[in-house]
C-alpha cells in the first residue's frame, strides 16, 4: 500500500528494479538463497543496519512475480492452493456475479461442498475451472478464425 511518503507510481518503480535484481538471483539449483535485508540508504529501521536472512528459493519466485505484478500497478493477493472460497470470494476471482457463480456451481461446472447451509469452493477447483474455460475460449476463437479463413473474409 502507498504510504505518505511514496506515490504508488514510486511504488511501482521500485517494485519493477526489485524485481530485476532478484532475477539475477534465481537461476539457481540452490534450494535456499540466503539475502541482506535493511533500510534502504538513508533511512533508519530503528533494528539494526542489516540482517542475513535464509529464504527457499521457492519463495523469492513468488517474491518476484509479486513485484512484478506490483511494478505493474496491480494489486496482489496471496491464496493457499487449499484455501476454502466463499461464492462471493470465488465470483470476485472470475470477475462474474454471485448469482451466476452459484449457477456454474449448481451445474456441477465447479466442484463444492457446504459447511451448514453455506457452499465452499476450493481455490484450486476453482482455477482447474477456469483454466478448462479459457482452454475452451481459445479453443472457439481458433475455430472462428479457420472458419472465416475458409469464407475468404479477409482473415489470414
Amino acid at each position: 500500500m502507498p504510504t505518505a511518503k511514496q506515490s504508488p507510481d514510486a511504488l511501482a518503480l521500485s517494485a519493477r528494479e526489485s524485481a530485476r535484481s532478484l532475477s539475477i538471483f534465481l537461476h539457481t539449483h540452490a534450494d535456499v538463497q540466503e539475502i541482506q535485508i535493511g533500510a534502504a540508504p538513508g533511512k533508519s529501521s530503528g533494528v539494526g543496519d542489516t540482517q542475513q536472512v535464509r529464504i527457499p528459493t521457492q519463495a523469492l519466485h513468488l517474491l518476484r512475480e509479486i513485484l512484478v505484478e506490483l511494478g505493474m500497478g496491480h494489486d496482489v493477493r496471496i491464496i493457499p492452493i487449499t484455501a476454502e472460497l466463499t461464492t462471493q470470494e470465488a465470483a470476485d476471482i472470475l470477475n462474474v456475479s454471485r448469482p451466476f457463480l452459484v449457477q456454474l456451481l449448481e451445474r456441477d461446472e465447479i466442484h463444492y461442498h457446504k459447511v451448514g447451509t453455506h457452499r465452499r469452493i476450493r481455490y484450486d477447483d476453482l482455477m482447474a475451472h477456469k483454466e478448462k474455460s479459457e482452454a475452451a475460449r481459445r479453443q472457439a476463437m481458433d475455430d472462428l478464425v479457420v472458419q472465416a479463413q475458409e469464407m475468404g473474409m479477409g482473415y489470414d
